[in-house]
């Protein structure tokens, strides 16, 4: 499941495996600092913003937010650049196992294969349904996701056009957790689920 497993150890005593996350980017404008605002504690944060100018700065921010509501945040990039910048972990397709410090590892997948080869205690498992981010990427759909889920040797994270309600629905077929972009960057909070089953 993992390239080092007292990083797995060490990162599960430290806090949880969050099940709802947040996935950044430039599209969010400050609907950012709303959706970190309402997110639940022990909720996870993949910091992304790729493009913006001063993405340290940014980031820097948003940890102090983080550290403030006891969210999980993992960069988007290397494991190094997660320990230089001090986030909780790295998400991405990383084949260094090691880090100078426990990190908890999040990688995505949009097939068997990559799923399979995930180096991660999690993998984001994508798109389930059609997304604004990616509208021409060919969906999975819940058949598709159920069968590569439960195939999964970790933890299965449902990305794409998620919200509570399909997170309830899919959990039955091996949804450890959900992300979002636009749904936790709505202005109800409807998307969050009222009660609090995610």
């Amino acid at each position: 499941m993992c390239g080092n497993r007292s990083n797995a150890v060490a990162m599960r005593s430290r806090q949880p495996l969050p099940r709802l996350w947040l996935m950044t980017d430039e599209r969010m404008g400050d609907g950012l600092w709303d959706a970190l605002a309402r997110l639940p504690r022990g909720s996870g944060v993949i910091f992304r913003h790729y493009a913006t100018r001063d993405r340290r700065a940014l980031f820097e921010r948003v940890r102090a937010v983080a550290r403030k509501r006891r969210l999980v945040l993992v960069l988007a990039g290397p494991p190094r650049q997660a320990v230089e910048w001090r986030a909780d972990g790295a998400h991405g397709r990383s084949r260094h196992r090691r880090a100078a410090r426990p990190l908890l590892r999040t990688a995505p997948a949009h097939d068997a294969r990559a799923l399979a080869a995930a180096r991660a205690h999690a993998v984001l498992l994508s798109p389930l349904f059609s997304t604004r981010s990616h509208p021409d990427a060919r969906s999975l759909g819940p058949l598709r996701f159920a069968i590569l889920a439960r195939r999964a040797a970790l933890p299965v994270i449902a990305l794409g056009g998620m919200d509570a309600p399909r997170f309830r629905r899919l959990a039955p077929l091996g949804a450890y957790g959900w992300a979002g972009i636009d749904a936790l960057t709505a202005q109800t909070g409807r998307h969050f689920g009222g009660d609090r089953s995610w």
